[in-house]
């Protein structure tokens, strides 16, 4: 009866594999065979032609780097719990990021992190995971305002004494989470949290802030090096405001990963039109840009899944 039991869950769990590699694949062709989304013939006969083999691979470099970086960052991580290496943690962050693909806003790679760790240790990871994620929403935030505002000088998109509320009325709101940080909601409350952020390391945070710094400065740029590719030159700091101001609005925005492209697209559409952009130029980098560092690690992360061990875990 056992062995009837666990061949029944082997078939289950490679029945899950199958879907979810399945599904991504789907997902990734449906994206990619939208003629009209990706303006594809006009991209390989005006723009392919003019590029040199150094800047295509400096782009899919980018693309390589930015994903590294974040798997740096969870090895980094990590190390609160186990050691693991690099190989290890590219299958922990790439198996998860397949998962993630059909989840509103990546909520999946919380789960698709905890599978390759005991169920005793599935609180640990998904904090560690908030953590990671987390530092990257702060520097969204933080760099999208400062861009957001700079925009606004030259294109008033926002109404100054919006922009001017909004900025003190999300600095009041943390100012009014550090003072009600006692009060406590289902056992949980904002003091809990920084006490279990302040068991950390400094030094683990302070890594985990660099590489957030250095993978958000390298996926903007690679944005900002593709509108070069494609003839837009503009002025260095009004690029990188609008860069700033579409990742930072776009995050505000509940999403898909495999829908993530139409979203970032649709607002760089409004802010890059302002800068006097072609329409189909802004979608088509959005589309590439969703394709080098979403769908090539998900296509390898597809390697992963399919490979994927449950977790033994502890009897009692």
């Amino acid at each position: 009866m056992q062995k009837i039991s666990n061949k029944t869950k082997q078939f289950l769990v490679l029945l899950l594999k199958l879907l979810i590699v399945g599904g991504a694949f789907y997902f990734i062709y449906e994206r990619l065979s939208k003629e009209s989304v990706l303006e594809f013939d006009r991209f390989k006969t005006e723009i392919l032609p003019k590029q040199s083999w150094v800047a295509i691979v400096f782009i899919l470099f980018l693309s390589f780097l930015n994903r590294f970086l974040e798997i740096l960052k969870w090895q980094n991580l990590v190390k609160t719990i186990t050691t693991i290496n690099v190989a290890e943690a590219s299958r922990q962050v790439l198996g998860a990021l397949t998962l993630a693909l059909f989840t509103p806003n990546g909520i999946g790679e919380y789960a698709g992190k905890a599978l390759f760790y005991p169920k005793e240790k599935t609180k640990k990871i998904i904090f560690l995971n908030l953590i990671c994620n987390g530092i990257q929403l702060i520097l969204t935030i933080l760099f999208g305002t400062l861009g957001l505002v700079y925009f606004n000088i030259y294109f008033n998109v926002i109404p100054t004494q919006y922009l001017v509320i909004g900025i003190v009325g999300t600095l009041l709101l943390i100012l009014l989470l550090f003072l009600s940080k006692k009060i406590n909601f289902k056992g949980y409350s904002f003091e809990k949290l920084i006490q279990k952020i302040n068991k950390i390391s400094k030094g683990i945070h302070r890594k985990n802030i660099l590489l957030g710094v250095l993978r958000y400065l390298t996926f903007s740029h690679q944005y900002y090096f593709l509108f070069l590719m494609f003839g837009v030159e503009l002025p260095y700091l009004l690029m990188l405001s609008a860069i700033t101001s579409v990742y930072f609005l776009a995050s505000a925005l509940p999403s898909f990963n495999f829908l993530d492209f139409a979203v970032k697209g649709s607002v760089a559409v409004f802010f890059f039109s302002l800068l006097g952009v072609k329409d189909w130029i802004v979608l088509f980098i959005s589309t590439l840009m969703w394709f080098l560092n979403t769908v090539l690690p998900v296509v390898i992360g597809s390697y992963y899944v399919l490979n994927f061990k449950m977790q033994p875990q502890k009897t009692v």
